[in-house]
């Protein structure tokens, strides 16, 4: 078991693996992509201290997963499901290939980078709209249910409510199916939400099928999703840390975009420092 899990490759996620490293602990870092960084191909850094050239966000990324990888940090490419307490203590983290547990849990996602662009999401939301299966499901036990995304995060959150509801559609909102289902399939785009104080219908450009709850699971879990299924507080769609970098659940930490503040590398930088200093304290006191 590794005593610290960092989710997320990026400056504050390796910053901190880094530093924890050093300070002797090994810590275990996951992630899928290169983030935010990666996403302009053509956006060169030219304000970050040490390069006397422009650097692109891969780069960037690739030469911090090289020094962690020399100082012997164990990186892990895989996606992660769910992040759940442990009844034993600490944390359980699920990704595609693998369970871990783990004392420490650091949320090093960055921001939300999936958006559900689909006309009343934003009105419905909480509203018939629900982030987490294992949240909400309980209120739609045994009503018809819709849950949109195309990936094993969408099957990992059917294959949860497939126990509440016999009646469930699957809407990949246009994508192709990646994974086997035993539902009703819709690959027609969605075109809007619908209802008047909350959800009760799904429009494609074909057919308006009624609804009572709707789940969205598009591409992997985001922070948001890890947020509402633990309980750790937001605001304005930013993890809300105290001076330590620690959320409001013991042994949780997060850094960089991902609890607001400038959105520049060098903040990252430092949160990611911080937050290991504060992990080592909150690990030496157990």
């Amino acid at each position: 078991m590794s005593k610290v899990i960092i989710v997320g490759y990026g400056p504050a996620g390796i910053s901190a693996a880094i530093y924890l490293k050093r300070a002797g602990l090994d810590p275990l870092v996951i992630g899928k992509d290169y983030g935010t960084l990666s996403k302009y191909p053509k956006l060169l850094i030219e304000n970050y201290y040490g390069f006397d050239k422009p650097i692109s966000g891969n780069e960037l990324i690739e030469n911090g997963l090289k020094q962690a990888e020399y100082l012997g940090v164990d990186l892990v490419h895989d996606a992660v499901l769910s992040i759940d307490e442990d009844v034993a203590g600490g944390f359980v983290v699920v990704t595609q290939e693998n369970t871990y547990k783990t004392e420490v849990v650091l949320l090093a996602t960055g921001r939300d980078r999936v958006s559900v662009k689909i006309k009343n999401y934003q009105k419905f939301l909480g509203k018939g709209i629900s982030l987490c299966a294992k949240c909400d499901g309980f209120f739609y036990r045994g009503k018809r249910l819709a849950v949109v995304g195309a990936g094993v995060f969408m099957k990992q959150e059917l294959d949860y409510l497939n126990h509440l509801s016999d009646d469930i559609f699957v809407f990949t909102n246009g994508k192709p199916l990646e994974v086997s289902v035993p539902n009703k399939v819709v690959l027609d785009p969605i075109v809007s939400f619908n209802g008047v104080n909350k959800v009760e219908s799904i429009s494609t450009g074909e057919n308006n099928y009624d609804i009572d709850g709707i789940f969205i699971a598009v591409g992997l879990p985001s922070t948001t999703n890890f947020a509402s299924k633990l309980g750790i507080i937001t605001e304005k769609n930013d993890v809300v840390v105290d001076s330590t970098y620690q959320t409001n659940i013991p042994g949780l930490f997060a850094a960089g975009d991902v609890i607001g503040g400038p959105l520049q590398i060098a903040k990252a930088v430092y949160d990611g420092m911080q937050a290991a200093a504060e992990i080592h304290k909150f690990l030496k006191k157990k």
